[in-house]
């Protein structure tokens, strides 16, 4: 396996490599002189070298996992760009996959390119930010790869499909493009929502992981579709060490029935189907705007004061003079707007309406010219940003609309979630999303004294501190737990040992408060990891400091799923099937289930043949042992 990158990512993704999945890693890297593009680079590079070398000398010495040969040391070089010479010098042209997680999107297809021609057969995973461009570029890396190998995608690697965004059916993926803002927004907007939802979003399939409370005496918890996980016992608890691995009181994940019946005072993380309901925001035509947002309520009334003032003097006038209805509204029109005759001979009860409809059409003038004015400066300020309504409480305050906060935006106001923006930059990428979307954004640096409060985050409901800078996202979250202490906060902070480390302390500090600390690498090195080894990842569900996969499995050459009954394939604490995708069988012998599309209710008793694709959940380790005893076909 070859990773080339320039930041924390390269870095978590090889160790994952080599750690879960026992994979030989050569590294590529840029010089160690250069300036680190993230904060905290440098120490994850001699972190993440430090450990290779743990791991290979235990391995070695045969204290490591138990393998049946011996590893090699890991290659890790140093090269300020992907060049040709470089990718043949990492050994790409005999690699079997090759991991471009650059900070530049460039700078990832610049390199895929080449290494597509260097190495047909490359399984390549691409880190865009661009989606679109994303899906064209698979669909490029994918022809030409067919055309030098001669074989067509239905006969890839002996299973048909193709990868990436457009949900191939196939085990493996010839190019796959992933985004870690998709891959981790879910997870960061879930953190932030404790109590409503966790979701994973893939290919039209929409999970929901539900964290539920332990269960009262005598009280019969709901499982959902199943029981994913129990959490920690010291998860209540302000010292305890959330997630912790090492210890038997931390969480276990996919238990079983009996586990799951022995637990007590342990709250489970239970997984619920959610089927898509129609557009996220109303529909609404460009350029086409309610009456209440061109016009303040003030005016609004003002103008409903004179309608009332002309509909009075109309019936006084038809009092006075017995005229026709129609006529009389026309009379008092004319008195206005001050273009009728003066009612010099008319009686004197007329004369006095008269003087009344004039005075109105005087107040009309000034009313007339601030409509005019409101609805000018409001089609004007259509495409600025809004600002936060004086009213406004409940709601997420968003620091930072880079890659991440502009995919975690999209993802609130989907969930139909009020969101106020903060961001220093006027010119940030997440600016025209925010403006696109009517979300009220402060534009000012969150550091400085008075931006918090303008975001109204004494009334809000939880902060997301998303910004590229960890002393910026920590500073705001203690100034927020000052001014709010029982406020809802989750960090983003690059380095994954830091997260830990803030996340145990805030929470000792405020153990009334929620607070949760998240390491973008960490959430997304398990998604990319997986589609290096050749498996569509559909998302990733964070359980305190562990990582649940959602993958699509081929049953076919997998020993501990073909022929085996549903119930027999699952093993508690690495993979549980879940569902199976009807539409991607083929003609396969025998009964189907019925309906179409993803089934479910799976009866234990099922058994998965060659032919079926299952969506399974699974720890990382347990996707590992799949992909590492799985049988291939001799070429």
């Amino acid at each position: 396996m070859v990773v080339c990158g320039d930041d924390g990512l390269a870095h978590r993704l090889a160790t994952e490599l080599r750690g879960v999945y026992r994979e030989q890693v050569v590294l590529v890297v840029p010089p160690s002189r250069r300036t680190p593009p993230q904060p905290m680079a440098g120490r994850a590079r001699a972190a993440s070298a430090a450990l290779f070398g743990r791991m290979v000398t235990a391995v070695n010495r045969g204290t490591g996992d138990s393998d049946d040969t011996l590893v090699p040391d890991e290659r890790v070089m140093e090269a300020a760009e992907p060049t040709e010479a470089v990718l043949a010098d990492a050994g790409v042209d005999r690699a079997a996959a090759l991991a471009l997680v650059y900070d530049d999107d460039e700078t990832n297809i610049r390199a895929a390119l080449t290494a597509r021609r260097l190495n047909p057969r490359l399984r390549l995973v691409l880190r865009l930010y661009n989606r679109r461009l994303g899906q064209h570029i698979e669909e490029l890396l994918d022809q030409a790869a067919e055309l030098a190998a001669g074989t067509t995608a239905g006969h890839r690697d002996g299973h048909g499909g193709h990868g990436g965004h457009h949900g191939g059916h196939g085990a493996d993926i010839a190019t796959t493009v992933l985004s870690d803002a998709d891959t981790t927004a879910p997870a960061l907007v879930a953190t932030a929502l404790v109590g409503t939802s966790k979701v994973v979003d893939a290919e039209g399939l929409l999970l929901r992981a539900v964290e539920r409370r332990p269960p009262r005496p005598g009280e019969v918890a709901d499982p959902g579709l199943c029981t994913l996980a129990l959490l920690s016992a010291t998860s209540n608890d302000p010292a305890g060490a959330e997630g912790s691995e090492d210890s038997g009181d931390g969480p276990r994940l996919l238990p079983d029935a009996e586990a799951v019946a022995a637990a007590t005072g342990r709250g489970a993380v239970v997984l619920e189907q959610v089927s898509y309901s129609g557009p996220p925001l109303p529909a609404r035509r460009a350029g086409v705007m309610p009456f209440a947002s061109l016009f303040s309520a003030r005016l609004r009334w003002s103008l409903a004061g004179l309608v009332a003032a002309v509909v009075a003097l109309a019936v006084a006038l038809i009092v006075v003079t017995d005229d026709h209805p129609l006529h009389a509204i026309y009379i008092t029109l004319l008195d206005l707007f001050a273009i009728n005759d003066p009612a010099v001979d008319a009686p004197l009860g007329q004369q006095v309406l008269q003087l009344l409809s004039g005075l109105v059409g005087l107040l009309l003038l000034p009313v007339l010219l601030a409509a005019v004015l409101e609805a000018l400066g409001t089609f004007r300020t259509a495409s600025a940003l809004r600002k936060p309504p004086r009213g406004l409480s409940g709601h997420v305050v968003l620091l930072g609309l880079g890659k991440i906060g502009t995919r975690v935006l999209t993802r609130l106001r989907e969930l139909h979630i009020p969101v106020v923006c903060v961001e220093a930059d006027p010119e940030a990428r997440g600016m025209a999303v925010a403006r696109r979307l009517r979300v009220p954004v402060v534009v000012g640096d969150v550091t400085q004294e008075g931006v918090l409060e303008s975001a109204k985050i004494h009334r809000a409901d939880a902060l997301l501190a998303l910004t590229s800078v960890d002393t910026t996202n920590l500073e705001a979250v203690l100034y927020a737990r000052s001014v709010r202490p029982d406020l809802r906060a989750v960090l983003r902070l690059y380095d994954d040992d830091f997260a830990k480390a803030v996340y145990r302390t805030l929470r000792t500090a405020h153990p009334a408060a929620l607070t949760r600390s998240r390491s973008v690498s960490h959430l997304a090195a398990p998604a990319f990891a997986g589609a290096m080894m050749g498996r569509q990842i559909l998302g990733a569900i964070p359980v305190e400091r562990r990582v649940l996969l959602f993958a699509a499995v081929v049953v076919d050459g997998h020993p501990q799923l073909e022929g085996r009954t549903v119930a027999e394939a699952f093993r508690p604490g690495a993979w549980r099937v879940l569902a199976l995708d009807t539409a991607a069988r083929g003609d396969t012998a025998g009964a189907e289930p019925p309906g179409s599309g993803l089934v479910w209710d799976l009866p234990d008793t099922y058994v998965l043949r060659a032919g079926d694709r299952v969506v399974l959940a699974a720890t990382r380790r347990g996707l590992a042992e799949l992909l590492g005893r799985r049988t291939r076909s001799p070429r």
